[in-house]
């Protein structure tokens, strides 16, 4: 398959005019992987606008509904499913709250702790957000054949499945 050149193909060639010394090889993933990153950055941001949500307002809501019904978790949970740290989550879980989209209860099982749930506003929004979300994912995916995209999809895992382990203390 005949692919053209794109941008990161001109930086690679420069780098490797400029800096013969240098391995450059990995910008050919890496530097595509990071410019897929914003590009799908700035989608996923037009894709929840349409329900005035940001995008980390989305991941939260979102790490709450795939929690399946009653669709809550402790802030702790949520930290970690939204890579946040616990002030961050804080003050993202008071945001929404006063949006409606969730509300706050007591652990019944650690009086200590909180609960957060999704309200049905919440569900709502977040399924209306996931919605224009895949579609675009669905029309972006299909410029690759199905067995390409279960193959990328593999790829891709074994990347991250360095970042995604838990290191050891």
């Amino acid at each position: 398959m005949d692919i053209p050149a794109d941008e990161v193909d001109d930086i690679v060639a420069v780098w490797q005019r400029e800096t013969p010394h240098l391995d450059v090889t990995p910008l050919e993933i890496l530097s595509r992987i990071s410019r897929l990153a914003k590009h799908l950055d700035r989608a996923r941001r037009a894709a929840f606008a349409g329900q005035h949500l940001e995008v980390w307002e989305y991941d939260v809501l979102a790490a709450l509904r795939r929690a399946g019904a009653p669709y809550e978790l402790s802030p702790g949970a949520l930290v970690h499913q939204t890579l946040s740290t616990s002030g961050t989550m804080t003050n993202r879980i008071d945001r929404l709250e006063r949006r409606g989209l969730v509300r706050r209860s007591p652990d019944p099982r650690d009086r200590r702790g909180v609960r957060v749930q999704l309200t049905p506003a919440g569900r709502d929004v977040v399924e209306a957000a996931l919605a224009a979300l895949l579609d675009w994912e669905h029309e972006f995916l299909s410029a690759l054949p199905p067995q390409q995209r279960t193959e990328l999809a593999d790829l891709l895992r074994a990347l991250l499945l360095a970042f995604d382990r838990p290191t050891s203390a």
